[in-house]
């Protein structure tokens, strides 16, 4: 390989292996997090027309409204994830070789370099003084290895080394997170579905569709709302698959969509109304009629009632025009008008709550008078069909971003090396040294006390 490609190659390295690069990524993608939690995400163009003014091609052509779909943003994760796995490669290869590697302390110039250390002589046998190493070290849960010379003897014991790679499994989780945000980035799936009780509705862009049998409002004794509940059958293929109640808190899942309720409503397009109709001129006379929007009703002296229109909160509009102000039958009104002989002879609004309110159009001397008595509506039920593939991963992740927290924090690696010379008489010189990674304190205590240990053995 031409050494021009070879330095082209470490320089690449050394940037991906940089700290700094990952801290500048980390801002980079922070800030735009920021942006998408700000901005409404996959709106209507309209909505950001009117909510930014020109300032929402800027938000379009940057992808600013479905951020987290947007190649700079994926690419974006891809390099910082990138760079997570190079500056854990980086890290990891000494780490490995440290632990599995044939390395062995060679002599006590190599113990002077730990941070904590002792050494004596102990008048007893070589592998009596060994046994007696091993039981002790193994008794404060080290895993010893040996290593014998001629007249000489090698100790090596750690504890905890799963904790050396604390940091290495934290990066591991944020990769595998990284990884379910791309994965829920571009396969995350979210839909609206409406339904009145009795219908059977599709949900977009999946094979099953969803029958409302049953929606109920429960309220607390003071009148406040307290849950809606949804009861649905899922179909799949035409056959009916499962029946489950779906409430705020408790969504249904089938095949890895997974079904909230998300709103209710009225569907006053197609309400059932009850007017009770009077005479001025008999006050023993009621009738009751029942009506639809369009439909008609025929009364004794040849008129014939048609209910117009019907609005659940009459509100007079700024267009100076009769509209709902929302879906609440808080001020209920039909427009209803009377024919006869395919003529019209009145026209006008009939209010539920405000019936003195009530004024006909083209009446004259009207003797009938007219009370909006029930109003009943289909109540439809809005259920959100959402579905995140990366949702597994991101915990998947989480778990091993604990994991590699907790080894970080609260299992630090423990290493104690012994040289051991067998001298005449018999007798031992123990040449020690320690070190670990955190905890020194608590590290130099249990050493110490080894040390007192092996130097009271017999």
């Amino acid at each position: 390989m031409p050494p021009e490609t070879v330095l082209k190659m470490k320089s690449v390295w050394r940037l991906f292996s940089s700290v700094k690069l990952a801290i500048v990524l980390f801002i980079v993608l922070t800030l735009a997090s920021i942006l998408g939690t700000l901005i409404p995400q996959q709106r209507a163009p309209a909505e950001y027309q009117a909510h930014y003014g020109n300032l929402s091609r800027l938000v379009t052509g940057l992808d600013l409204d479905r951020l987290y779909q947007s190649a700079w943003f994926i690419g974006l994760l891809l390099l910082f994830g990138l760079n997570l796995v190079v500056c854990s490669l980086a890290r990891l290869t000494p780490k490995l070789r440290r632990t599995f590697g044939n390395t062995w302390t060679t002599g006590p110039g190599e113990l002077a370099s730990l941070k904590t250390g002792d050494s004596f002589t102990k008048r007893l046998g070589l592998e009596a003084f060994i046994a007696a190493a091993r039981a002790e070290l193994g008794r404060r849960r080290f895993r010893v290895a040996a290593k014998n010379e001629s007249g000489r003897a090698l100790l090596r014991a750690r504890k905890h080394t799963l904790g050396l790679f604390g940091s290495d499994i934290v990066h591991l989780g944020i990769l595998v997170i990284l990884a379910g945000g791309i994965i829920s980035g571009l396969g995350k799936y979210r839909s609206d579905v409406s339904v009145s009780e009795g219908q059977t509705a599709p949900v977009p862009s999946r094979a099953v569709s969803l029958r409302l049998d049953k929606f109920e409002t429960e309220y607390y004794p003071a009148g406040a709302v307290k849950a809606w509940k949804s009861t649905v059958t899922v179909f799949e293929g035409g056959t009916p698959r499962l029946t489950r109640t779906i409430s705020v808190n408790h969504p249904l899942s089938y095949k890895g969509v997974m079904f909230y309720q998300s709103s209710y409503g009225w569907d006053w397009e197609n309400p059932s109304l009850e007017l009770q109709v009077k005479k001025k001129s008999d006050p023993a006379f009621l009738k009751t009629i029942s009506l639809k929007p369009g439909g008609k009703a025929a009364l004794d002296d040849g008129t014939e009632i048609t209910a117009v229109r019907f609005l659940p909160d009459f509100v007079i509009g700024a267009d100076n025009e009769p509209a709902t102000r929302t879906w609440e039958p808080n001020n209920p009104a039909v427009l209803i008008e009377g024919y006869r002989k395919d003529a019209r002879v009145f026209s006008g609004w009939v209010f539920a709550k405000y019936p003195e309110f009530t004024h006909f159009r083209d009446s004259g001397e009207m003797d009938l008078a007219f009370e909006l008595t029930s109003y009943k509506a289909p109540q439809f039920s809005v259920l959100q069909a959402a579905s995140d593939p990366g949702a597994p991963v991101i915990w998947t992740g989480c778990i091993l971003l604990m994991l590699g927290l907790f080894l970080s924090f609260y299992w630090p690696p423990r290493e104690i090396k012994l040289i051991l010379e067998a001298h005449d008489g018999p007798s031992v010189a123990v040449s020690a040294g320690g070190l670990a990674f955190k905890g020194r304190d608590r590290f130099e205590q249990e050493f110490a006390a080894i040390m007192a240990v092996l130097r009271r053995t017999s």
